[in-house]
């Protein structure tokens, strides 16, 4: 006996690519997944960047990371090496890959957002200062607190972002946002619907938004992506 087709209640647009498992999931639970990027990151091959994360790969230090593109520009530039690092990052994708490429010990303290990482090194009181990895359009809290607390920070900038423009001629129950820049790509040539949900990463995101859209909006309850679509599916299903 053939299988019963399954039918499409509601279509969702996520603005970053999931993981194929989440996409079979929803699609079983009758939400269907379209994913558009809105922005690219270009790791930065500068002579002068290229020398100063070498120059840190030297060095017993301090290391911030709050991106996984930032981690991934730093490891194409280290190679074999092994730095004598010690780490805070945030949770989650970005962790994963710090572990995978300078291992779990590294890691010294974690947290869910850029504003909860700063505060854990201001409390730690381990390190005077630190090398920020970022990229150009790093939000300002972290730097700004440090700095603030009293810590040098030296940030190097290894990756940039890009906008990519897309023009939509179709209607969303929702669509799920991970950083301000792709909420500023998005809304240059689009506008969502008023009963669109909205499903954003964190506060920065969601902040974001709200400078174009009265839109119901919806936070993660957990770090990562996946955490957020797997919100986002069990709300449509639902409805």
């Amino acid at each position: 006996m053939a299988a019963e087709p399954i039918t499409i209640s509601s279509q969702l647009l996520t603005t970053r690519p999931l993981a194929d498992s989440t996409i079979d999931d929803a699609k079983q639970r009758g939400v269907l997944i379209k994913t558009i990027s809105f922005i690219e990151t270009e790791p930065i091959r500068t002579a002068e960047i290229i020398q100063e994360v070498e120059a840190a790969l030297l060095m017993r230090t301090t290391v911030v990371f709050t991106s996984m593109n930032a981690v991934d520009a730093v490891v194409e530039i280290m190679q074999d090496q092994l730095p004598d690092w010690q780490i805070y990052c945030i949770g989650h994708t970005t962790k994963i890959l710090i572990e995978k490429y300078f291992g779990p010990d590294c890691i010294i303290g974690t947290a869910d957002n850029a504003v909860a990482l700063a505060d854990r090194i201001i409390e730690d009181e381990l390190a005077d200062e630190v090398v920020f990895f970022c990229g150009d359009q790093r939000r300002p809290e972290l730097p700004d607190m440090l700095f603030a607390a009293g810590l040098l920070v030296t940030e190097i900038v290894v990756y940039e972002t890009i906008e990519v423009q897309h023009k939509l001629n179709e209607s969303f129950a929702a669509v799920l946002f991970y950083s301000p820049s792709a909420v500023e790509s998005f809304f240059r040539n689009n506008t969502l619907a008023a009963g669109t949900l909205v499903f954003a990463i964190g506060d920065t995101t969601a902040t974001a938004v709200r400078k174009f859209c009265s839109n119901k909006i919806i936070l993660a309850d957990k770090p990562g992506k996946e955490a957020l679509a797997k919100k986002a599916i069990e709300i449509l299903a639902v409805n």
